[in-house]
């Protein structure tokens, strides 16, 4: 762990103060020649962190912060490559690369548990901050241009053309998004967080190139930016880059940045709007959402504050204002939207539904009301406020990292702080500000008073109205026409010549190759020549097998149980998503749904239930399944969360057939409404559902063909008699499978495992499957193409491969990120437009796809696929490039977990027969993967008249669906 006493002679030490609820010290410095900050978070861990933030406050909706957070990372002073964001991801082992724009600070973050590959990511992170080239070009590529339909012929429509224009036409077309936009513009007339940071589709094309530089020459200057890093490397050294890279050449400026505070209204607002829908259909379509401004997020104790109010309003279905949103008809479920929002400097609270009318809009902000004064009236029983303080606690001790290194978890979660020149080390040790709340909470009143406080008397209140209207795509597409056919109709030829000798330019940029030997790299040599493995401490067969993980859990255990499915038939099968999902959303025993979700928050951090259907390892049409029941809490509550966890699994309420019918309808709008954000996934679902059996179950019960069956199930369930039905069938599917083979996986630190083994001895009962669950051989072509509420496409093709244990298995691997490296990137985002799209191979559905994501193209990316193809077979490749697709793979082989996590994995893959050896295999044949066996499996594998085809899009595009010789279905 680095010394506090250690640093860097550019910076002074303001204070060291260790953390001991997370094994970490926090060090504060200041550069003393530009004012910057560094927060450094020393530990032994050796997945290091770093990212800088800065704070950028836009004026308007154009996207400016975004288009920039994108430009930025396309060229600099010492590496003035094309793209050396995207290059350093296939020249790095990094666990995390990313860039993120939030509503006023833009952040730039990267993981590795290298350190040579840390430091290289650092150079390169560090000069593209602050020494961007901000080229036109890569403006013009990354935000928008025009450019005519042929580019190179001034007959054809101008359109408009840019990633991050592609990119917020998707999310847009996302009722949340344009909710939480609407609300906040709303909530904040007059400052920075009345703009879409992301950018209005609509102004983007406002953006001029100059407005952008000077944004960037305002906002990304270390007067202005905060440096945060996580880790075991010491901090003279991290500094020492800081000054010599880049602060050593600035002076101390005044960036003016800082955001001023919302004044608050002087009263309640009333405001309609409207989302774009593409189905006729708009009945109980509506969203009417509450919303409040609250105080400063810097205030530490606000905010604590607002959180234990957001915990016991809206923690599970038992507090009271869920409640209400659950269980009233005035909508079909609780709003996407809802909580407490504390990212900003001012907080905002959010309580609503969706699926309701605009003339039941009085009558959801009277509900919302009416339950806040009746806890401000009666309050709320004592054990609620200390079931929250429970769960702020547990969130505090867990150690994170699944998909997201726990060191940037920690990051962000202080950032906040640290941008609006508050204190983020209070936001890490939360142990002094959580004794001061838990002493305020034990006043009965306390809880009362926040709520007259914080909402019943707070003037700062907007109820919005959010309708569907169907006609609004088509009105922003003719808008959108009409914008261009107006400048194209005052273009002179020398306006039309410029057009095309711009879209020239930018076309010979993105051939550019460059020389990309001034970039750093890892090679071979630095690739780890083992992986670590979790190991069971110990393994116990009867009488229900148990496997016991030693596992730094800092208090916490989690406790899995994995039953072996049985056969099931096609009725069953399409009803396990609604099954596993509604589960533990339900009562137990003599417990109600509402005394169990008490219950359950007031002793443990949940209980979550699911399937897992794999491959063979060397067969794809032969499957292995389970059903799982997962929980965690803190160690001293062990016994509760054991006894809870049994009670889920041996006395599931499916008697409360209200319950069940609010959960489905839950169900139906949580799904319809993910559709824009994983439209890449459905439509790879899509594509390879006809690669095995597994593959079509896949599409069946997490596809769009999911989607649609959920939604009809939810209309089916308006007569009782139909919600009876459905209800018997679940306990029906509970019962078969809850009697099945039992797999206990427990994990926590070993000095925990006797009171552990304690808790569970009561339940251990063996189980017995009688037939095992398989599925039938499944084989087919596949040509269909989804319509939905979408604004741009998701383009999808998939190849029969091989399972996983094959020796091609390794080469389609590889060969994803090569060509995603080498062709996809430039043709599908630089050149397409699309937000993003790549390859990859899918050991369980022995399938290699393609995908575009947030795509204003279709045939032409389709075709883009296959050209990827020739572009493999047909040409030399560097053997450089062959290493760079392999580090992706090791990444990702390599990439930690939380402790709980890994343990979690390594049960799970031993259980689906994947061992230790098989995973270490796999990973020598990837390091021995050679430019000739690219070649060969994308010959033998990636034939084009072999390939299935699956694509979501939007109504307008349906002619253009049906030239594809592509079968239609809706949504």
């Amino acid at each position: 762990m680095s010394q506090a006493n250690g640093h860097h002679p550019a910076f002074t030490l303001q204070r060291s103060v260790p953390i001991e609820a997370l094994n970490l010290t926090v060090e504060e410095y200041r550069h003393d020649k530009t004012g910057a900050r560094h927060y450094h978070l020393a530990t032994e861990d050796d997945q290091n962190v770093f990212l800088v933030g800065l704070r950028t406050v836009p004026e308007d909706s154009t996207g400016v912060a975004h288009i920039l957070e994108h430009t930025a990372l396309c060229g600099s002073e010492r590496y003035p490559v094309r793209d050396p964001f995207f290059m350093m991801i296939r020249r790095s082992l990094n666990t995390f690369m990313n860039a993120f724009t939030s509503s006023d600070w833009t952040a730039y973050p990267f993981a590795s548990c290298n350190e040579k590959d840390f430091y290289n990511l650092l150079d390169v992170y560090l000069d593209a901050t602050f020494f961007s080239r901000i080229d036109e070009l890569d403006f013009r590529q990354e935000g928008h241009r025009v450019e005519f339909e042929q580019w190179d012929d001034p007959s054809t429509p101008l359109t408009f053309k840019g990633v991050v224009f592609n990119e917020m036409k998707g999310a847009m077309s996302d009722p949340t998004s344009v909710l939480w936009q609407t609300l906040s513009r709303e909530l904040f007339p007059d400052t920075t967080y009345h703009h879409n940071s992301g950018g209005d589709p609509a102004r983007i094309p406002d953006l001029t190139y100059e407005q952008m530089v000077a944004f960037y020459k305002r906002f990304y200057h270390p007067s202005n930016a905060v440096f945060m890093t996580y880790g075991n490397q010491p901090v003279a050294r991290l500094q020492t880059e800081f000054e010599e890279r880049a602060l050593a050449r600035f002076d101390k400026i005044d960036p003016d940045s800082a955001v001023p505070l919302q004044s608050i209204f002087a009263g309640p607002k009333q405001v309609e709007d409207v989302y774009p829908l593409d189905d006729e259909d708009t009945a109980e379509k509506t969203h009417v959402n509450v919303g409040w401004m609250l105080g400063e997020s810097a205030d530490l104790d606000a905010r604590l504050e607002a959180q234990l109010l957001e915990g016991v309003l809206l923690e599970n279905s038992a507090s009271p204002l869920l409640k209400a949103l659950e269980t009233t008809d005035l909508g079909a479920a609780p709003s996407p939207v809802l909580g407490l929002e504390d990212s900003q400097r001012q907080m905002v609270f959010v309580a609503g539904l969706e699926g309701s009318e605009a003339d039941r809009a009085e009558a959801v902000e009277t509900l919302i009301l009416d339950t806040l004064t009746e806890v401000a009236d009666k309050g709320v029983d004592p054990d609620m406020v200390e079931s929250v303080l429970h769960q702020l606690e547990l969130e505090q001790r867990e150690v994170t990292g699944d998909g997201f290194p726990y060191g940037l978890h920690l990051i962000v979660q202080a950032l906040p702080a640290a941008i609006h020149d508050s204190d983020p080390i209070n936001l890490l040790d939360l142990e002094p500000a959580l004794e001061r709340l838990r002493a305020k909470a034990a006043d009965p009143q306390f809880v009362p008073n926040l709520v007259r406080r914080l909402l019943l008397d707070n003037p700062h209140r907007v109820r919005l109205v959010l309708k569907p209207d169907t006609e609004l795509s088509a009105r922003q597409q003719a808008a959108e026409k009409a914008r261009l056919a107006a400048m194209q109709d005052t273009l002179t030829d020398e306006d039309k010549q410029r057009i095309v000798e711009q879209a020239k330019a930018l076309a010979d940029r993105q051939a550019e190759e460059g020389d990309l030997s001034i970039l750093p790299t890892v090679t071979r040599e630095d690739i780890p020549a083992d992986i670590e493995i979790p190991q069971p401490q110990q393994f116990v067969h009867q009488p229900s097998s148990q496997r016991w993980y030693n596992r730094s859990t800092n208090g916490l255990a989690y406790l899995q149980l994995a039953i072996d499915l049985p056969e099931l038939s096609r009725d069953e099968l399409e009803l396990m998503p609604v099954y596993t999902g509604l589960l533990t959303e339900l009562g137990a025993g003599d417990r109600d749904y509402l005394q169990m979700a008490e219950a359950v928050a007031a002793k443990t951090g949940g209980f979550a239930s699911g399937a897992s259907v794999r491959a063979g390892i060397d067969d794809v049409h032969r499957t292995s399944g389970f059903w799982l029941l997962s929980g965690k809490s803190l160690v001293r509550h062990a016994d509760a969360m054991v006894d809870l966890f049994h009670q889920h699994l041996d006395a599931a309420r499916f008697d409360e057939i209200d319950r069940i019918r609010d959960l489905v309808s839950q169900m139906r709008f949580g799904t319809e409404q993910g559709v824009a954000g994983r439209g890449h996934v459905h439509a790879m679902l899509l594509a390879s559902s006809g690669m095995s059996a597994r593959a079509a179950m896949r599409h069946d019960t997490a596809g769009v063909s999911a989607v649609r069956r959920i939604k009809a199930m939810d209309d089916g369930l308006e007569q009782r008699e139909s919600q009876y039905d459905l209800a018997e069938r679940l306990a029906r599917l509970h019962d078969k499978l809850k009697g099945g083979l039992r797999h206990y996986n427990v994990v926590t630190e070993q000095r925990h495992f006797a009171e552990m083994a304690q808790a569970l001895r009561p339940h251990m009962h063996q189980g017995q499957t009688d037939k095992p669950f398989a599925l039938g051989r499944h084989e087919a072509q596949v040509r269909e193409a989804w319509i939905g509420n979408l604004a741009v496409n998701y383009c999808a093709k998939a190849h029969a491969g091989v399972p996983p244990k094959h020796p091609d298995a390794a080469a389609l691997a590889v060969l994803g990120g090569f060509m995603r490296n080498g062709f996809l990137h430039t043709a599908i985002r630089e050149k397409g437009g699309a937000y993003g799209g790549g390859a990859g191979y899918d050991a369980e559905s022995g399938a290699f796809r393609f995908f575009s994501y947030r795509d204003p193209r279709l045939a032409e990316t389709l075709e883009d696929f296959d050209r990827a193809v020739d572009w493999v077979v047909d040409n030399a490749h560097e053997d450089r490039t062959v290493d760079e697709a392999i580090f992706g793979v090791i990444a990702s082989i390599d990439k930690p977990g939380s402790p709980a996590g890994e343990a979690k994995k390594a049960f799970m893959d031993t259980l689906h027969g994947r061992t230790p050896d098989d995973l270490r295999a796999m990973r020598a044949r990837v390091l021995d993967v050679t430019q000739d066996d690219l070649k060969r499996v994308a010959e033998t594998y990636l034939k084009p008249e072999t390939a299935s085809v699956g694509v979501l899009a939007g109504p307008s595009r349906e002619d253009d669906l049906k030239a594809l010789d592509l079968r239609i279905e809706r949504i």
